[in-house]
């Protein structure tokens, strides 16, 4: 049952802000405080730490880009897999040789690894440096918890409850990109997979009303959003427990109505709930951009029934052809786990026989990361050389694919949002395709935002490399 914040809980929330930024402005002379915001994980944790950043904004700091000279540090962790939680750890620990420069900076530690209850305590215990840790159910409260440590000096441990079922509106925002949103339709996740730890820390299904998602969605595009991802750990649960007789699939047809040039996009979508009305959805409605994101995490069925999935092998590819028929062009992608307890080589040449029959455009890989809690931290675990040796073939495979995939758009002019400046090369754009292609191209900068054409000269296994067309010349 979703707990949904009421108005008046919210405007206490900017109560606690303006108390807090006044506070700030006090004892800095007026002058505006600085706060840096790491975020480990998936689009979700983005999304919520663009929350952050509005509250924190609103609390009188700038964002700055580094921990030096920041006087809060905020660490939005993940727990999907033990090297995220390793990193987050890892920075914490660099944070602190600032803090020791700094004895007023403010450490906290956020997000899905600070709700569970071991991780809580041993930062509790271990890691006394660390001044503030609120867990998932907690993100709306912390303007709350961050003015009771300004005003006491007390470390505040609030793991929260995962139990609570938290659904708040009206919370501020700072997006970091304008062009490319995250917006989130609903929060945490039925289905419980043996691996999995995201039920444990981001609680039980709930969904956003379609009110509150439409008017987001709608004040996005009027901010200039031109590429929107709708999140969710399962979109295609959307509405259950909300609605009797409204599924994502409406929720799509009604957020295509919006006025304005923008691509609609959607993560993640589990196959087991891949319904006919949505795979239709998809191929009749133009603002839906031509790719599909459909976890598979292995091609075997014995090891998807130990991984709870609620899939066949079988089930998938017919899935897969469903979509293709309605969708021939789609771009089809996919999450993989490679080395799952138990797990035979022949369960693996399962899983890259699959890949070779459905030719991803691309794969998000993993290595199995034991997470505590889960059924499958209890199954006999494989050594790590045999995951680390598999995982290669699988990455080797899926490379030949994609290079291949790419080399087919050589001479081909493609429509690219432009996103931005390569993080690689500053002297080239970059953007991406319907389809989710990485294109990067030479071109003004006063081209941010918009689409352009650009013919591709030169494809590489993770990228497609072009010119820019003039106008007058598409």
């Amino acid at each position: 049952m979703a707990i949904r914040i009421t108005e008046a809980e919210i405007a206490r929330q900017y109560d606690f802000m303006e108390e807090a930024a006044a506070m700030n402005a006090a004892v800095s002379g007026g002058r505006r405080r600085r706060a840096f915001i790491r975020t480990f994980g998936c689009q979700q944790n983005e999304a919520d730490s663009e929350t952050l950043a509005g509250m924190v904004s609103r609390m009188g700091y700038d964002l700055c880009d580094g921990v030096n000279g920041a006087d809060l540090v905020l660490i939005n962790t993940c727990a999907v897999r033990e090297h995220a939680e390793s990193r987050a750890l890892s920075l914490t620990g660099r944070v602190k040789a600032e803090k020791n420069k700094n004895p007023d900076m403010i450490i906290g530690l956020c997000g899905c690894m600070a709700t569970q209850s071991h991780i809580s305590e041993d930062i509790k215990k271990k890691f006394k440096y660390v001044d503030i840790l609120f867990g998932t159910t907690e993100l709306w409260r912390f303007p709350e918890i961050l003015l009771t440590r300004l005003k006491t000096g007390e470390r505040i441990i609030e793991p929260g409850d995962e139990s609570r079922g938290i659904v708040a509106e009206g919370l501020p925002q700072i997006r970091a990109d304008k062009y490319k949103v995250w917006i989130s339709v609903m929060y945490g996740c039925d289905n419980f997979c043996s691996y999995c730890v995201v039920p444990y820390v981001r609680g039980r299904e709930r969904s956003r009303t379609r009110e509150d998602v439409l008017r987001e969605l709608e004040d996005a595009v009027k901010g200039g959003a031109r590429d929107i991802t709708l999140l969710g750990q399962n979109v295609n649960s959307y509405g259950r427990g909300l609605y009797d007789d409204y599924g994502f699939a409406d929720l799509l047809r009604d957020a295509a109505k919006i006025e304005g040039d923008f691509k609609l996009r959607f993560m993640t979508s589990h196959p087991k709930d891949l319904t006919p009305a949505l795979i239709a959805e998809l191929g009749s409605n133009p603002k839906i951009a031509r790719a599909l994101h459909l976890p598979l995490q292995s091609g075997c069925d014995r090891i998807l029934k130990l991984m709870n999935r609620g899939y066949t092998r079988d089930t998938y590819l017919s899935l897969v052809k469903a979509v293709r028929e309605a969708v021939p062009d789609i771009a089809l992608t996919t999450d993989i786990i490679v080395g799952f307890p138990g797990e035979t080589e022949e369960d693996f040449n399962e899983t890259l026989d699959l890949l070779r029959q459905v030719r991803f455009d691309n794969i998000y890989s993993f290595i199995y990361s034991k997470r505590r809690g889960t059924k499958a931290a209890e199954m006999p675990q494989l050594p790590y050389p045999t995951k680390s040796e598999r995982y290669t073939r699988l990455t080797d495979l899926q490379a030949e694919i994609e290079l291949e995939f790419n080399r087919g758009f050589e001479g081909k002019t493609l429509e690219v949002l432009v996103e931005g400046v390569s993080k690689t090369d500053e002297t080239r754009l970059t953007g991406r395709t319907d389809r989710g292609k990485a294109v990067h191209f030479e071109g003004p900068g006063s081209i941010i935002g918009s689409t352009a054409h650009v013919r591709i000269v030169r494809s590489e296994t993770y990228a497609l490399y072009g010119e820019l067309v003039p106008s007058e010349s598409k």
